[in-house]
């Protein structure tokens, strides 16, 4: 018998009993579905994670001053004021994994524009003209200002759009004068829309101004707050991190023996951190979701039992008209295999859908790859072979004698 003519017996023999094969079928397409829709939620999570660290900026870095132990207590980020304009100019200079460093200053202030008035959830950052390049922030309308600007500290800004929004109705920002903290700054752009950080907080909810103008105008202060720094590559920012930590040690005159009085938080450890944690959840919740596919691969076995012991005669009489075992034992493997096929194209189906679903309903983010697809329904094949074999080679194996006296 060919093996065309061995997937229509095996066909037509699961079709005499639909429920039955429906019922067997059922432990793979829960176990498949279940599959998918967990890893396609997690593999939704993972780049969404990654997503909100990329819209941080190109291959980020950013220092502190702080984190220094003094008679017993640690200062954290932002406990002192170590950290110079020089320093972050340095680490551009000096640093080879280093591709553009902006120095950084925050305030806080109200801004006014005729008898609208705004506070920015994000405040009033002071940065250079690198400051668009690093954070990957493109300005949408007008310009950003210039190195000859913060050279100046020459009142100028930059709006995020929902400053923007809020605060111009109806009104071109550009060319606009608003006041911050009682002093007036000249409107020359708007940044692109950013969205929501990490921390679900509005990127587009502040003004950027030259780092200079906050230091001298809004804050009377010399040093700065922080320094974002972009490496040259993702690669490149372990070395960059090394690097800059060797030069401000040597700049701040560390010893041996004497710990940071600076922060440097690489942000592509923090993206493979969270993306090592949703690696491992999706592992688990995928595990679990397999010991489904075991569970049908059982029944599959136990039908498959069930229906060699059922069908005895009809192995003994094709036996005795000339079937050799081979053909028995492909005969009942073939429909084991399909019992196993089809709950998985239904399961995939059925975790494709569910994964749409839970996206659209709880608004979680869900991404079902082709991959994950062609390792589900493989899985499943292997499943009806392994569970399917020996119902196979035991029906095979049958005495034709003993199988046509059987009743």
């Amino acid at each position: 018998m060919n093996l065309l003519a061995t997937f229509k017996v095996a066909f037509r023999a699961l079709s005499r009993n639909k429920m039955r094969s429906i019922l067997t079928m059922l432990g793979i397409i829960i176990g498949v579905g279940a599959v998918i829709a967990m890893v396609g939620i997690g593999q939704g999570a993972s780049a969404s994670i990654q997503a909100q660290i990329a819209n941080l900026g190109n291959n980020m870095l950013f220092v502190w001053a702080g984190s220094t132990n003094t008679g017993g207590i640690r200062g954290g980020s932002g406990s002192n004021n170590t950290l110079m304009p020089e320093d972050v100019e340095a680490i551009e200079a000096e640093c080879p994994s280093v591709r553009a460093a902006s120095p950084g200053v925050r305030a806080n202030g109200q801004l006014v524009f005729g008898n609208q008035n705004w506070a920015a959830s994000s405040g009033i950052q002071g940065v250079n003209e690198k400051f668009p390049d690093i954070r990957a922030w493109p300005v949408a309308s007008g310009e950003f200002f210039t190195e000859s600007d913060v050279r100046t500290a020459t009142r100028v800004c930059v709006l995020g759009k929902t400053v923007a929004d809020n605060l111009f109705v109806g009104t071109d920002p550009i060319g606009q004068t608003l006041r911050i903290r009682n002093l007036p700054f000249r409107v020359i752009g708007i940044l692109s829309a950013k969205g929501q950080n990490q921390y679900g907080q509005d990127q587009d909810d502040t003004v950027i101004i030259p780092y200079t103008a906050a230091q001298k105008k809004l804050l009377t202060i010399s040093h700065v707050h922080q320094g974002m720094i972009s490496a040259v590559s993702p690669l490149a920012t372990a070395s960059a991190e090394r690097e800059i930590t060797a030069l401000l040690r040597q700049r701040h005159r560390l010893g041996p023996n004497q710990e940071n009085d600076f922060t440097i938080r690489n942000l592509t450890d923090v993206a493979d951190a969270a993306d090592q944690s949703s690696r491992i959840m999706t592992n688990l919740l995928a595990s679990i979701a397999g010991v489904s596919l075991l569970v049908g691969g059982i029944g599959i076995m136990n039908i498959m039992l069930v229906s060699v012991t059922e069908r005895t005669r009809e192995i003994g009489i094709r036996m005795a008209i000339g079937a050799r075992s081979r053909v028995i034992r492909r005969q009942f493997l073939i429909e084991a295999i399909t019992l196993s096929l089809v709950g998985g194209i239904i399961g995939v189906l059925l975790g494709v859908g569910a994964s749409v679903t839970i996206s659209k309903t709880l608004n979680w983010p869900s991404l079902v790859s082709p991959v994950s697809i062609a390792v589900s329904v493989v899985f499943s094949v292997l499943v009806g072979v392994m569970f399917g074999y020996y119902p196979a080679r035991k029906a095979a194996s049958l005495d034709p004698i003993e199988a046509l006296r059987y009743e």
